[in-house]
């Protein structure tokens, strides 16, 4: 009984666990943030995409 004891108590102690879940939930935080901001930059990129070809497409016309 004294061993199960003092694994549970080892267990308990042991931080190792904590800072991987710790640094999973940064890594979730940082993958949300990239997500907000692709979403919000696709759009100006999209356009500024769009404008270059608009002006390509004037500028080849005849």
């Amino acid at each position: 009984m004294k061993t199960i004891f003092t694994a549970v108590q080892a267990f308990v102690a042991d931080e190792d666990g904590v800072t991987a879940i710790e640094y999973g939930l940064i890594a979730a935080l940082i993958g949300v943030a990239m997500a907000g901001a692709a979403t919000l930059l696709g759009d100006q990129i999209e356009l500024t995409f769009n404008n270059v070809k608009d002006k390509l497409v004037t500028a080849l016309k005849p």
